[in-house]
């Protein structure tokens, strides 16, 4: 078979229109000679990278995803906190719970109410948990999801807590994208794709209320969107000041239309900007703005919190309160709706703020006491389902800080509630803070992670990731695993800040999908650049990585930009810009990358899709591109098409397709430390020479 003669066909820019695509074959995920071509290139990678710093990465990972000393992150429901946990003996997991104060002991008194491994044996299925939901105020009750292997699409079941077993009688959907609420302990309010009643993206184009002892199919339906629309959802309020229901109906990314109906009411349609994100508790409505808004003769920018009593604004009210204004490095990141205040969650340039903004002292913001600086703080509710609590966690920590979970809230000062302890020796390294110059002449931020010390002779093995999309903001986390694998044994780790994330706001997002996706792709390649005019880098020495929309931006680092970097690793990527409408949710995304089959669209789209600009006879880095079978979100085509041109090209691609995993890298922690283990075997062999334990040569 010579796959080679179909990859090289059609390969010129004037002839992507009508690219005819060899490999369609390959996008049967469980198609038979599909299966028989993943299997041998998972051989062909494992031989080339299962070495023994393979198997020595693999331990250190499984032991750092596995630790008994990670913090189990927990949610109060009535008077316990929950805990999802898993570790060596329990590698799928166990949902347990415990008090708060017992929390606090070094070894909690865990009550453990399911063992998905025990579930996982008796039932013969390859079960992932994905959440619970529990009706308050009892919490006897819960609305379990179970992924089959990872994917989206899961099981729904209802769980009775005091016996300790889902329930004969109760609620259960098949696997399926589905989300469910309590509405009261016999009715549930149900989105779901089981039964094909979907959206052309895939998801649930209903809301039914379901009560026990019917058949879903004949709920009837309460609230419905067009088959063009994402999805249907729905939220209910259980805050007995304020019983209330909300339809939301999505039409795409970043526009959606919300329907606010209270318990004896009537539903009404909220007149905001489609655009808009809205927030309702307390009997206030925020609304943080994604576009300027000009309303009562009042300018507010996009990235704006305001604030505004649901019950004046269905009055007729448009008398809003600017909580948060942004600035020109700052950008609100996210908040939390309290009975008497607002927490908010402040980038500035890319560094935590948390701020109180006072509803009783027209919305004074001060600053929050007691938390560490110079650090990435995430803020949530204890207790999200009790309105009256006003406690919260803290998340707390930085690339070479080990986390730290903080209790406080509005009146009490943080404290700590757990530590992780160090992963890796960190002494010797440092963090610093750049900026790159964009070809429009924008500043790109980035951070370094590196020895603190001069760069070798010819710089730093460099591990530079980014994103770049869907408003997501890279903020400092704390480096378990690169750390531990590639800083602390003399390598460099760079995170790039990019158009098209969230760092700076809803403008800084805009700038970076469409056609400024391209704009985005060329911020990561001016960042490569400056690391190498700073002395840091060679082009030899730097891995280009990201996964998802960052296996796109990457991809398009092969494609786009080969000379900048010596190798590339893309996982979970989109590829074929083409097609991807038409590939399991791809066609949701279309406000992020524009609608292939609008030639307009298609004239920019063309210019980012590596798997129709990728050709022969170029200078490609090396390439090592995985996903995983079970992967419903993007399909595992994209990356398979792709290496399987590259190769029959002729060029260094190696790939790796784990059975399970869905959107990530695996369904426990010995196959995710498996998956990234190849990823920093494919780092040391192309760009790691000299760093400690390997004495490689670079492969270019």
């Amino acid at each position: 078979m010579d796959l080679a003669a179909g990859a090289r066909s059609n390969r010129r820019m004037n002839d992507i229109a009508e690219f005819d695509d060899p490999y369609l074959w390959l996008e049967e995920i469980d198609g038979d000679r599909a299966v028989a071509w993943v299997e041998a290139q998972n051989r062909r990678t494992c031989e080339r990278l299962c070495d023994a710093g393979f198997d020595t990465d693999k331990a250190a990972l499984t032991a750092i995803y596995d630790a008994d000393t990670r913090i189990p992150a927990i949610v109060q429901r009535g008077g316990q906190v929950y805990n999802f946990w898993t570790d060596t003996g329990h590698k799928r997991g166990v949902w347990r719970r415990t008090t708060l104060d017992d929390y606090r002991h070094e070894t909690p008194n865990w009550d453990i109410l399911l063992d998905l491994d025990e579930l996982c044996d008796r039932e013969s299925q390859s079960w992932v948990w994905h959440g619970a939901q529990t009706l308050p105020p009892a919490h006897d009750r819960a609305l379990i999801h179970l992924s089959a292997g990872g994917s989206d699409a899961g099981m729904l079941r209802e769980f009775d807590l005091a016996a300790r077993r889902f329930t004969s009688d109760g609620f259960t959907v098949p696997v399926a994208k589905t989300s469910a609420v309590w509405d009261d302990p016999d009715t549930i309010l149900i989105a779901t794709a089981h039964g094909g009643d979907t959206t052309e993206s895939g998801y649930a184009r209903t809301v039914r209320r379901w009560r026990r002892g019917t058949r879903l199919e004949d709920a009837p339906i309460v609230f419905e969107v067009e088959p063009t629309d994402i999805a249907a959802s729905v939220y209910r309020s259980h805050d007995p000041a304020h019983r209330f229901t909300l339809f939301v109906r999505t039409i795409e990314f970043y526009r959606a239309e919300y329907h606010y109906q209270p318990d004896g009411g009537p539903r009404v349609k909220l007149d905001l900007p489609i655009d808009a994100d809205i927030d309702i508790g307390h009997r206030r409505m925020l609304v943080r703005l994604r576009s300027e808004w000009i309303i009562n003769e009042k300018t507010f920018a996009a990235g704006s919190l305001l604030a505004i009593t649901i019950e004046n604004f269905l009055a007729g009210s448009h008398d809003f309160a600017a909580i948060y204004a942004p600035g020109a490095r700052r950008a609100l990141e996210s908040w939390v709706n309290l009975k008497f205040c607002i927490v908010l969650a402040i980038l500035d340039n890319v560094a935590s703020t948390i701020e109180f903004a006072d509803a009783e002292d027209g919305w004074r913001h001060r600053p929050i006491e007691g938390l560490p600086a110079n650090s990435a703080v995430h803020v949530r509710q204890l207790a999200p389902d009790d309105p009256e609590s006003e406690t919260l966690l803290f998340d707390v920590g930085g690339f070479l800080a080990p986390d730290a979970l903080m209790l406080g809230g509005p009146d009490a000062k943080p404290e700590v509630l757990k530590r992780l302890p160090p992963q890796f020796d960190a002494s010797g390294l440092e963090v610093r803070q750049y900026e790159a110059t964009a070809r429009d002449g924008t500043a790109i931020p980035y951070f370094v992670v590196s020895p603190d010390a001069p760069p070798p002779e010819g710089g730093w093995p460099v591990y530079l990731t980014g994103y770049g999309g869907f408003e997501v903001s890279l903020t400092p986390g704390y480096l378990a695993a690169q750390g531990a694998l590639w800083c602390a044994k003399g390598g460099a780790f760079v995170q790039a800040n990019i158009r098209g994330g969230g760092e700076f706001g809803p403008d800084w997002h805009k700038a970076g999908i469409r056609e400024g996706k391209k704009v985005a792709q060329d911020d990561f390649a001016a960042v490569a650049a400056d690391l190498v005019e700073r002395g840091l880098a060679r082009p030899s020495r730097i891995l280009g990585s990201g996964g998802s929309n960052g296996g796109l931006l990457v991809g398009n680092m092969l494609t786009r930009h080969p000379e900048a970097f010596g190798a590339i690793l893309c996982a979970v990527p989109l590829l074929d810009m083409k097609r991807y409408t038409k590939l399991l949710a791809g066609h949701s995304w279309i406000a992020e990358y524009g609608d292939p089959d609008k030639p307009e669209d298609w004239a920019f789209l063309r210019e980012i899709s590596p798997y129709q600009l990728v050709e022969p006879g170029r200078n490609y880095p090396p390439v090592f591109i995985n996903t995983t079978r079970r992967d419903d979100r993007v399909h595992p085509g994209h990356a398979r098409k792709m290496a399987a041109t590259l190769q029959a090209m002729g060029y260094d691609a190696l790939y790796y397709e784990q059975a399970e995993g869905g959107h990530g890298a695996g369904a426990d922690a010995a196959q995710r430390a498996f998956f990234h283990a190849l990823g920093f075997a494919f780092a040391r062999r192309t760009v790691g020479a000299g760093m400690s334990g390997d004495s490689r040569a670079p492969t270019r």
